[in-house]
């Protein structure tokens, strides 16, 4: 074949070697058999810890051996600890939940799970790590929960801040986790109006990601969560996708946000249910904070007592 042919056929065969990928490959749900339970969450944890408690058992039946999102914070090493987590649910052909949780000037209004990354350059480092960590493994992100719904307990300048956080965060998932699908919190169905959630969503970057959640760590009702996300929908005015956090929801809310009593445990992990997906997002039984039926019991540490009342409905 003489050079003018071959220049000739590389030159036919060139475009295909510049087409960009698409944002996501695949789909993770696809690329699955069903969603990962963690065997590490805290409910687990605390049920093999404790085999002579009579509420051990009913607790990893219930609880502990359902698929649980995977909280991700200040750790050091985050790449390395999500690319393990994400490989062990990708060993056993399962779909894993995690949450990026870290954005420096977290629950602003809440006050109970304060913290996060000491600085914007501290957040950027460690949310491109954590995309890195999960790379192409199939995987549900879920970013930063409470960080759009917070603004009135924030100054203009940290607003502008968080807003360029989170667009940076939607842009390392595009970039380095091509078959996972990412989720931008979207508050819940008592907190922010949807029009203005739609607004701080596409300011925020939601139109590189797949969607937004909505009802992390929160107790309304299946129902009135999509039909909040369906309003959101409507008002960023294209199809984005949603998830719902169902973890405590089966009792709807009471007006009371932190440690409520009375609560009980939402449908279990699904595709579909009325949103894309219905999740475990927040860990049934980790405290809300040092309030409600848990007054001595922080934020994210799990109680038995809870546990159980979730179970009961009581």
């Amino acid at each position: 074949m003489s050079w003018k042919t071959r220049l000739a056929a590389a030159l036919v065969t060139l475009p295909l070697l510049t087409v960009v990928q698409p944002a996501h490959a695949a789909s993770p749900i696809d690329m699955t058999s069903g969603f990962y339970v963690n065997p590490n969450s805290s409910p687990a944890v605390w049920a093999r810890g404790n085999p002579g408690d009579a509420r051990a058992a009913r607790i990893q039946s219930s609880i502990g051996s359902k698929p649980i999102a995977r909280w991700f914070g200040n750790e050091g090493g985050v790449g390395g600890l999500v690319a393990s987590y994400v490989g062990a649910a990708d060993a056993n052909d399962k779909l894993p939940v995690l949450v990026a949780y870290n954005i420096p000037g977290r629950d602003a209004c809440g006050g109970h799970s304060g913290g996060g990354a000491g600085s914007v350059s501290a957040y950027r480092t460690w949310i491109s790590s954590f995309a890195a960590g999960v790379g192409t493994k199939p995987a549900v992100v879920v970013i930063e929960p409470d960080s759009l719904g917070d603004f009135s307990c924030m100054s203009a300048a940290a607003v502008q801040d968080r807003l360029g956080m989170l667009t940076y965060a939607t842009q390392m998932f595009q970039q380095k986790a091509p078959n996972a699908y990412v989720y931008l919190d979207g508050g819940n169905a008592g907190w922010v109006a949807p029009a203005t959630m739609a607004s701080r969503l596409l300011s925020a970057g939601v139109r590189n990601v797949r969607g937004f959640s909505v009802n992390v760590s929160n107790y309304y009702t299946t129902g009135a969560s999509t039909g909040y996300g369906n309003s959101v929908v409507s008002s960023l005015g294209y199809a984005a996708k949603f998830v719902v956090d169902t973890s405590r929801n089966a009792n709807g809310d009471n007006g009371e946000w932190c440690n409520p009593a009375g609560r009980k445990l939402g449908a279990t992990a699904q595709v579909g249910g009325g949103a894309e997906m219905l999740l475990w997002i927040k860990t049934p039984g980790n405290s809300d904070g040092l309030c409600g039926i848990a007054p001595t019991t922080p934020a994210g540490q799990f109680n038995p007592a809870i546990a159980i009342r979730l179970i009961d409905g009581t």
